[in-house]
């Protein structure tokens, strides 16, 4: 399952997850941000129930972007026990993102 999160749902959905949660920072206009779509949506149904997967629009949601500094897109950061244990920055491999994912698990 892959979540949207938002500045209504950050601190429910990813910062008291009981699971890691991987949220990727995107914007509708960024070209590599639409490659790397197809890459989150399987890795979301692959580790669903293990981790949360989902994606953050940076338009809609400044302060959240703001907050965690992301100043280039993509740019993913896996959270763990509401911290940022991971900051992956720019369109990856599938291979290279699950491999990061399974290093945090």
């Amino acid at each position: 399952m892959e979540y949207l999160f938002n500045e209504g749902n950050f601190e429910e959905e990813v910062l008291k997850s009981e699971v890691p949660v991987l949220v990727d920072f995107f914007a509708e206009w960024c070209g590599p941000c639409k490659m790397m779509a197809p890459i989150i949506g399987r890795l979301a149904e692959e580790f669903d129930g293990k981790m949360k997967i989902g994606k953050c629009n940076v338009d809609d949601n400044m302060e959240l972007a703001q907050k965690y500094r992301i100043s280039s897109i993509p740019n993913m950061k896996i959270f763990k026990g509401g911290e940022v244990v991971e900051n992956i920055v720019g369109a990856q491999s599938e291979g290279a993102l699950r491999d990061k994912l399974n290093s945090v698990l």
